[in-house]
């Protein structure tokens, strides 16, 4: 769904992009950061022949020669598991946790399927949540660099966006001079939120000028 402008009477910036429904008092910007790819982390609590998996599972990838784990993927959700023998499993590019944890389950389905029942879905764990979000507006990297040294590091001749680590919650902002970032590094959206709020306030100061 796309992004509504919506004047907001008592918003300290007056007027914010924003999505309908929008809860203020969560989200004081009106913007709500989208989950981009979740990762999370189960332990099958068994050892695993990873050649054996591979020559009988669909979509499965495993040359150790090159990587020590088996890659995996499924179509719903749209996933990739990474498999290691000890296992140990990561699962990568789901878009919400829901979606991780019923994908990680799925997975470990499959290698029962091939030959380890004894495999279990035990200790469940988000580990990272990547989130992006756009404020709308283009932003003065250089002032922002210069004015947060401490926190940011931005070399536009290696990366086109700034880095800003944020102490806490402990992320990593990638902010680009189109007004999109990406956030990643937290274990809950509430973790994601609450840097997003923290951060915007610093970001509406080094709007360009000739904004609006």
């Amino acid at each position: 769904m796309a992004d509504l402008i919506v004047n907001l009477p008592n918003h300290p910036f007056g007027v914010a992009p924003t999505l309908p429904n929008v809860d203020l008092s969560k989200h004081p910007s009106g913007i709500v950061p989208t989950p981009q790819n979740v990762v999370s982390t189960v332990n099958l609590g068994c050892k695993l022949d990873l050649k054996s998996i591979a020559s009988q599972a669909r979509d499965a990838k495993y040359a150790p020669e090159r990587f020590c784990a088996l890659s995996m993927k499924i179509a719903d959700p749209k996933t990739t598991a990474l498999i290691f023998a000890s296992g140990k499993m990561v699962c990568t590019g789901a878009k919400s946790e829901h979606q991780s944890k019923a994908a990680a389950e799925k997975f470990v389905r499959i290698i029962q399927e091939l030959g380890f029942p004894e495999a279990q879905f035990s200790d469940f764990k988000i580990q990272n949540i990547v989130c992006s979000c756009d404020v709308k507006f283009p932003i003065r990297l250089d002032g922002l660099a210069n004015s947060e040294a401490g926190s940011s590091t931005y070399e536009p001749e290696r990366f086109p966006g700034l880095t800003y680590r944020m102490k806490q919650p402990k992320v990593v902002v990638r902010i680009f001079q189109s007004g999109k970032l990406v956030i990643t590094g937290a274990k809950t959206r509430d973790e994601i939120y609450a840097a997003f709020e923290k951060i915007y306030p610093i970001l509406t100061q080094f709007k360009w000028k000739n904004q609006p």
